[in-house]
């Protein structure tokens, strides 16, 4: 059984800068729901999916800007880094 994914295209909803380089907030259509993914726009750094559905236009707004106002704030992907213990992790 073959099972395929319908993807939209990808779109870049903001860029942030972090002590790390540039980031880009991307949304983009898949199987119907939005997801949000944080990417780096260089060739190394760790790709986040912040959030796999979006239920409406306003609730992704607030979270970009949400989301763009912590990043600015700390000078860091706001994404938990998943390689640290939960106790070293702010």
């Amino acid at each position: 059984m073959s099972t395929t994914t319908q993807a939209g295209e990808q779109k870049v909803l903001a860029s942030y800068e972090t002590d790390e380089g540039e980031r880009q907030l991307v949304a983009q259509r898949v199987q119907g729901t939005v997801a949000l993914s944080d990417i780096p726009t260089a060739d190394h750094g760790r790709v986040h999916l912040v959030e796999r559905q979006l239920g409406s236009l306003a609730e992704l707004e607030a979270l970009v800007a949400d989301y763009l106002q912590t990043a600015r704030r700390t000078g860091r992907c706001p994404m938990p880094d998943q390689s640290s213990p939960p106790s070293a992790r702010t």
